[in-house]
């Protein structure tokens, strides 16, 4: 069994497939070679590799000698400087891998290649769904009662909560489930700028989100963020399957809950009503997402959740890929991928817009990996970057969101985020995701409603302690049981089964109720 794997042939390490102790002798790690000569091949394998400390799996082990200021690079990218000498069979980390020292115009290259968009295959993939009277279409069939400040929170918490008993629901097989969604935003806020924006896309794409069947907004009255206002903006109005109101026009808290209450009652009949019927693949928006990514997370779970991402483009489907500060450091290869210049242009814009952001905040970006994602084993942003954006497969960029902003081209697409898993996907289902794939090396415990989140763990080991929050197991490929092509191909066949009704692992646990959380952008006042 190889202890030890390269990821490409002009490495300086290797990733460790299991700890190594010192003293202990490996075969070195085979990378991928063209056109070796065999006698060169044979005497390479011939010199054993001696590990000098004790290295954990899933960290980097240094398979050459590596000076000072000199490079690292694993994928066959640079993920920092060597701090020190590092002699072969060291342990390569953040204590001798950092960023100080690489050069100046690092990650700064625009060039695009003109990629095309993939033409759908003959072979047409279906789903079920609920198509809603706009045509848009949902994988889920929820009511909604969304807030627009923080203050009308617990009225819409108790709303809900009087539809939280299954017996309730009972009647009304093709109802999801009656969830509150609120935030701690809304006021103490500028009625205009950044935060307001992004706080008005948010709560725009989701009450228009097709997840929905039917949505009831509640606002206090006094706040910044207006309801009335809020509609007027988005061209939206009360109807058979939306209503609104404040507490303080309908009498207080007592009034507005029984007011909310009997408004959900109305919905019920009308929502119910709509049900399953056979969709394209063209009407499915995955959003991909990572959390607690480890130094496997770039080998197995991303790349093969990124092979299920290109094969629904193929089919005519779209994906949304997020996170700017975890693409800092690949966001090249991602601009190599864009359908024009003005698409690369506008993911360096956004790069640019959080080097400001964070300076301005006392930070750098490589403040982004986790303790979690270093104990993973990895070292650095770029490193954690480069295994990152596999999720995103390798179909071509087809154009670059706001946070929150709706999708307007087909295919792949980056929307503008944080890192932190809570903010972003919520961006991402303002934006019309309608199912998430989301991995995971270290485990995850992650739901949201109201659109279905099925779970990759990157390794065996997480996936068997942890089987109850785990959807698909990626270990296998690491394991020799599955290729990558195997994986991908079974994410994809999910993604579809899920799509269609099929329970995730977080949607049985009864998550999603308290991980929608809008962006703050800007001071709160």
């Amino acid at each position: 069994m190889n202890k030890t794997l390269r990821l490409d042939s002009a490495d300086n390490v290797a990733v460790a497939l299991t700890d190594l102790q010192p003293g202990e002798l490996v075969s070195p790690p085979k990378a991928p070679t063209q056109g070796a000569h065999p006698e060169a091949e044979s005497a390479a394998s011939a010199i054993m590799l001696e590990i000098r400390e004790q290295i954990p799996m899933m960290h980097k082990v240094a398979v050459t000698a590596i000076s000072q200021g000199d490079t690292i690079t694993k994928f066959g990218q640079v993920i920092g400087v060597a701090a020190v000498d590092i002699l072969p069979g060291s342990h390569v980390h953040y204590h001798n891998c950092v960023l100080e020292g690489l050069p100046a115009n690092f990650g700064s290259s625009t060039d695009a290649v003109m990629a095309k968009v993939p033409t759908t295959p003959a072979n047409q993939r279906f789903f079920r769904g609920f198509r809603r009277a706009n045509g848009r279409v949902g994988t889920r069939n929820f009511i909604g009662i969304l807030t627009s400040v923080n203050c009308s929170a617990t009225v819409a918490k108790q709303i809900a909560a009087a539809f939280s008993h299954p017996a309730v629901l009972q009647d009304y097989p093709n109802v999801d489930g009656v969830i509150a969604l609120t935030h701690e935003s809304g006021c103490g806020m500028r009625a205009a700028g950044e935060g307001f924006d992004a706080l008005t896309r948010t709560l725009e794409g989701y009450v228009t989100h097709p997840n929905f069947g039917g949505v009831l907004m509640v606002g206090l009255g006094c706040e910044t963020m207006q309801v009335q206002g809020f509609l007027s903006r988005a061209g939206l109005q009360d109807s058979a399957t939306f209503s609104s109101f404040n507490i303080q026009e309908v009498g207080g808290t007592r009034a507005a809950i029984e007011k909310g209450v009997e408004r959900v009652k109305t919905l019920l009949t009308a929502v119910n009503a709509q049900s399953r019927q056979q969709c394209p693949l063209a009407e499915l928006t995955l959003a991909v997402q990572c959390g607690g990514s480890d130094g496997f997370s770039g080998i197995t779970a991303n790349p093969a959740l990124g092979v299920a991402a290109d094969l629904l483009v193929q089919h005519g489907g779209n994906v949304i890929y997020s996170e700017t500060p975890e693409i800092f450091g690949a966001e090249h290869l991602l601009k190599a991928r864009a359908v024009n210049a003005d698409v690369a242009a506008k993911l360096s814009e956004r790069i640019d817009w959080w080097q400001a952001y964070t300076r301005a905040n006392g930070f750098e970006l490589n403040n982004n990996p986790s303790p979690g994602n270093k104990a993973g084993g990895l070292s650095t942003i770029l490193e954690k970057s480069l295994g990152a954006q596999a999720k995103g497969g390798t179909s071509p960029l087809t154009d670059v969101l706001l946070y929150a902003e709706q999708r307007k081209t087909r295919g792949l697409v980056f929307m503008d985020s944080p890192g932190y898993d809570p903010v972003s996907v919520t961006g991402q289902v303002a934006s019309g995701a309608n199912i998430i794939g989301f991995t995971t090396g270290r485990g995850s415990a992650f739901g949201f409603k109201p659109v279905p989140c099925f779970k990759l763990s990157s390794n065996t080991r997480v996936y068997d302690f942890m089987k109850d929050d785990i959807d698909i197991n990626c270990g296998t490929i690491i394991d020799g049981e599955q290729t990558l092509t195997e994986v991908g191909a079974e994410i994809f066949e999910a993604i579809i089964a899920i799509a269609s009704g099929e329970q995730t692992k977080s949607e049985t646990l009864g998550y999603g109720d308290s991980e929608f959380c809008p962006w703050k952008i800007g001071a709160v006042v």
